[in-house]
């Protein structure tokens, strides 16, 4: 296998925001691109990154598809390394390593050892949210940040007409409103999509590793249900996607 990236970021920057949750990872290669699913080891958040073919170069894979399995914080360290004007090319060999390659003004090489994981297969779960929002990264981050001052666990409350990102703390609370408008469209369905209101609690922990998402799209699409799990994901259109599933919270106000 040989995989070559004329811009790293699109590999070092969603590496970076995955080691934040998960490490021991397999990737999948085939025709469509270069894919992860990976749950953290607490089970409460999945992360789903796909890296499609057409952001590579170079993309072979001499037997349609390949498998590896490798250390995320060890990669992101190497990726590190790595400057915007760099080539970067992923190889596989005999050796049972994974090498890096990255070349600008000098050439540089690293390995990584591959790993053996016989955990089971991860597949993203099948899930229905009736109520969708696409808005500015940069917003969903700041509401964030802004609730996690004074709380552990944020609640979303949506409607059709506005998202509302609430926490309470022992003594202090935030609230922070987000309407729909022409940069944040709200689509809610079911039984009466225009009376409808969701509800659900996450933990602010995961939430804010997740909003480094940020760094992969400017947008972000968010999706949830009543105490139910929450999904964002984060896109470059014909370079990559990157996607979160998070478990809901269901603990006592």
């Amino acid at each position: 296998m040989k995989l070559v990236l004329a811009e790293p970021k699109y590999l070092k920057d969603p590496i970076a925001i995955a080691s934040e949750l998960v490490n021991e990872v397999t990737f999948k290669v085939n025709s469509d691109g270069l894919e992860m699913v990976a749950m953290d080891p607490a089970n409460v958040a999945m992360v789903v990154l796909k890296i499609l073919s057409s952001s590579f170069v170079e993309f072979n894979v001499p037997n349609g598809t390949e498998e590896f399995s490798i250390s995320l914080a060890n990669l992101k360290q190497i990726l590190r390394r790595a400057k915007g004007d760099d080539v970067l090319t992923l190889e596989t060999g005999e050796e049972n390593q994974l090498k890096v390659i990255l070349k600008g003004k000098s050439a540089r090489s690293f390995t990584i050892a591959l790993l053996e994981l016989d955990e089971r297969e991860q597949k993203v779960p099948d899930l229905n949210f009736p109520c969708n929002i696409t808005m500015p990264a940069a917003q969903l981050t700041d509401a964030i940040e802004d609730v996690s001052v004074v709380a552990e666990s944020v609640t979303f409350l949506g409607d059709k007409e506005s998202l509302l990102i609430k926490a309470k703390g022992d003594l202090s609370g935030a609230l922070v409103e987000i309407k729909q408008d022409e940069n944040t469209k709200i689509t809610t369905t079911g039984e009466d999509p225009e009376n409808s209101k969701f509800k659900a609690k996450y933990s602010l922990e995961y939430l804010k590793k997740m909003m480094g998402g940020s760094k992969i799209g400017s947008n972000v699409s968010l999706s949830f249900n009543n105490d139910y799990p929450l999904k964002l994901e984060y896109k470059e259109v014909d370079k990559l996607a990157m996607s979160f599933i998070l478990a809901p919270r269901v603990d006592n106000d």
